[in-house]
């Protein structure tokens, strides 16, 4: 039998509990996951890590503008096994996201890869930037800068 010393051993034993970092006592946590975000072109891509995570416990739901993104990894039940030490964390894994306006909530892909849930959010349309002709008051031509050794652009044929 190994034994290892840990005099930090309770005290994260109740930080978990109270940060929700731990498997509670008697019944299953809420815990974060750990996610990256960012936007790539005209679209977010957001990744959580739910390794060793069954892809069929996972659930993503948009609710208004609330994306809630759920698993659960369920304890090992062998009996006939002896913990010699026990971190990974079991018990529900949540995460609650606001979405802005100017995305297309109908359009949110998942995929799954490796333990790595990837949630791709598309931009709106409407929230897309884009150019904005100027017309001229006299309805002729648009206005177009020209450089010092160009002549006007009213002035081409």
């Amino acid at each position: 039998m190994v034994l290892t010393f840990d005099p930090f051993r309770e005290l994260d034993r109740l930080a978990g509990q109270m940060f929700g970092t731990g498997s509670a006592v008697g019944g299953a946590a809420t815990l974060a996951m750990p996610m990256d975000l960012y936007r790539s072109g005209d679209h977010f891509v957001l990744h959580c890590d739910l390794a060793g995570i069954d892809p069929g416990s996972v659930q993503v739901d948009v609710d208004g503008r609330v994306l809630t993104i759920r698993a659960e990894r369920s304890p090992r039940t062998d009996e006939a096994v002896q913990w010699l030490r026990r971190e990974r964390v079991t018990g529900t894994f949540e995460r609650r996201l606001t979405l802005g306006d100017g995305l297309d909530l109908d359009k949110i892909a998942a995929t799954w890869q490796d333990g790595v849930l990837t949630l791709t959010i598309p931009v709106a349309e409407a929230a897309k930037p884009r150019r904005i002709e100027i017309a001229t008051a006299g309805g002729g031509r648009p206005v177009i800068e020209s450089s010092a050794s160009e002549p006007a652009a009213a002035s081409r044929s």
